[in-house]
């Protein structure tokens, strides 16, 4: 089971590196990429199995930094889609909040 939950790390951190780079990689020309929808989503989905997966184990899972985190990605979700729709109200300032919701995100898995 470690294995797998190796891969789900990976793929997780992966999915979260793909929507930072491509909202500062977008800054210029301030539009949402399809590659952030995949990686939100890759994001997401390895989160909620990586949940399962401890869940199952006899560790402990803080519940609350999970809530947190999956709130925080949900919204940054939510703004890939919406942004996805309405290309032109996407906003250098818009494609910033998305990056700083990853890096709070990220920040939060690994210092909490």
């Amino acid at each position: 089971m470690d294995i797998v939950t190796g891969i789900l790390v990976v793929l997780h951190l992966l999915g979260w590196a793909i929507v930072f780079g491509g909202a500062l990689a977008n800054l210029k020309a301030p539009k949402i990429s399809p590659g952030m929808l995949h990686g939100i989503l890759t994001a997401i989905i390895a989160g909620i199995l990586l949940v399962g997966i401890g869940e199952m184990g006899d560790g402990s899972v803080n519940h609350v930094k999970i809530g947190i985190k999956l709130v925080i990605a949900l919204v940054a979700g939510g703004m890939i889609m919406w942004g996805g729709r309405n290309s032109e109200k996407v906003t250098k300032g818009f494609l910033g909040a998305v990056a700083g919701l990853v890096a709070v995100n990220v920040a939060i898995a690994v210092l909490w």
